[in-house]
């Protein structure tokens, strides 16, 4: 089967991508060419995300939609009415993993089921879609990677930012030196509006008869039946990882990509439930501080991640890293250096010890000061500034996929993002909860993925 040029998919996204827009699912899915040549997909979870991934997949050449499950009834009613009656839907994901037809699946349920039907899924013979973070608890990282390694299957964690060309080139001025040696980054994630705040609509017929909430609860403390906690699942500990699960871990596996690091060693978080008290049990606005330390790829640098839930001021979501000569501001698809660079003299005069001395000290210190910084080193260099635009019509969902899919067809588990770089991603933002829990600092072990005791 043929390997599609990175260039030449960009090229076919931009072409897509307009009249995808406007066709029903069903017409995208026909968007194929060979038969033979297809990878059969089943989506297990066809909430927002599971309906937004399966469209980005269907975007890639060669890829047909055969199987649905969900828990939620009227979901697998819609999923037929969008894809085709022709699908196979079902509540139950383990008859997915069943059928010989099915050759990957997309894992886009709520956090806490995530390792367990990726495991199941592995050991089924299936190659592995999984939606961020990768899992709900640390200890379930490693289970997973391991499970991984030994079925060979491909396996790509949903982190698709960093398949974007701003991503490639951000990481490619950061190799380059363009900013020196990092010292710094801050990256941002806000939002102002009840939907963003994960209070999505619950549909008016949510009961035990149309919703299997046993099956949902898994082994989350069981409870009656809450169509809240089931369609807002997000907001609850018991099912999901909080703005740390959801947001940071697209920042953290960014980050890594970007800087070439494989995650910080010491974490701190702070915040609270400000606005959103509605009975979640996660904050609405959570900071977060890590330390990377030097490694051969990179400096030692601090990072901070932010979230505010309840941002009713300007919002700017972006990532900004910064070094010793300039600065890399990235968002949206765009990408701005600016590259400043100090002068060799320190320079002297203005709020400077300078005018405090007495007037012979004074003369013998400029005596000094030319006699070890000749003209030439007293001038900083103009500061410069280079944009960069992601072409038009890119898309980094259908990328991301696309990477998958390509890797697949090879007999490859080396994906941008496989369960290795998805864990060192899940794993500090799981830690991020335990900081600010807990109320303490964790101690991180990047290499190893294990938390370290202090």
């Amino acid at each position: 089967m043929k390997k599609i040029a990175r260039r030449r998919f960009i090229q076919q996204m931009a072409a897509v991508a307009p009249v995808a827009a406007i066709q029903p699912f069903h017409l995208i899915k026909d968007m194929t060419v060979s038969p033979a040549d297809k990878i059969r997909i089943a989506t297990i979870g066809m909430g927002i995300q599971g309906h937004y991934d399966t469209r980005s997949a269907l975007k890639n050449p060669d890829v047909e939609l055969v199987a649905v499950a969900d828990l939620y009834k009227g979901r697998l009613e819609r999923a037929k009415a969008d894809f085709g009656q022709q699908l196979f839907t079902t509540r139950d994901y383990r008859e997915i993993l069943q059928r010989p037809d099915v050759d990957a699946v997309l894992i886009v349920t709520s956090d806490h089921w995530h390792a367990k039907i990726a495991i199941d899924a592995l050991a089924a013979g299936k190659h592995v879609y999984c939606e961020k973070p990768m899992v709900k608890q640390i200890s379930e990282g490693l289970g997973v990677i391991d499970a991984w390694k030994k079925s060979g299957k491909t396996m790509q964690v949903g982190s698709q930012r960093i398949s974007g060309s701003d991503a490639a080139e951000a990481r490619r001025m950061i190799a380059a030196g363009e900013i020196g040696a990092i010292n710094y980054m801050e990256s941002n994630s806000d939002r102002f509006n009840a939907i963003g705040a994960w209070n999505y609509s619950i549909p008016p017929d949510a009961s035990t008869e149309t919703v299997d909430w046993d099956t949902f609860l898994g082994n989350a403390p069981k409870r009656p039946f809450d169509a809240t906690r089931f369609f807002r699942w997000r907001n609850y500990r018991d099912y999901g990882t909080g703005v740390a699960g959801d947001l940071f871990v697209h920042l953290l596996t960014s980050t890594h990509y970007i800087t070439n690091s494989v995650g910080p060693t010491r974490i701190y978080s702070s915040g609270g439930l400000y606005h959103w008290k509605d009975g979640r049990d996660v904050p609405d606005v959570l900071v977060s501080v890590m330390d990377y330390p030097q490694t051969a790829q990179h400096g030692a640098f601090q990072a901070v991640y932010r979230v505010n839930f309840a941002n009713a001021g300007s919002i700017n979501n972006s990532t900004r890293i910064i070094g010793d000569e300039g600065e890399i501001l990235f968002g949206n698809g765009r990408i701005t250096l600016t590259k400043k660079k100090l002068a060799q003299a320190p320079g002297y005069g203005g709020y400077d010890s300078y005018f405090t001395f007495p007037e012979g000290t004074q003369k013998d210190f400029v005596k000094q000061y030319d006699a070890k910084y000749p003209e030439d080193s007293r001038k900083a260099e103009p500061v410069k500034e280079i944009k960069f635009e992601a072409p038009k019509g890119e898309d980094g969902h259908a990328l991301h996929f696309g990477n998958f899919f390509e890797n697949i067809r090879k007999g490859s588990q080396g994906t941008i993002e496989d369960p290795i770089v998805g864990f060192r991603a899940a794993g500090p933002a799981l830690a991020c909860n335990e900081s600010y829990f807990a109320q303490k600092v964790i101690n991180w072990d990047p290499v190893a993925m294990k938390l370290k005791k202090k």
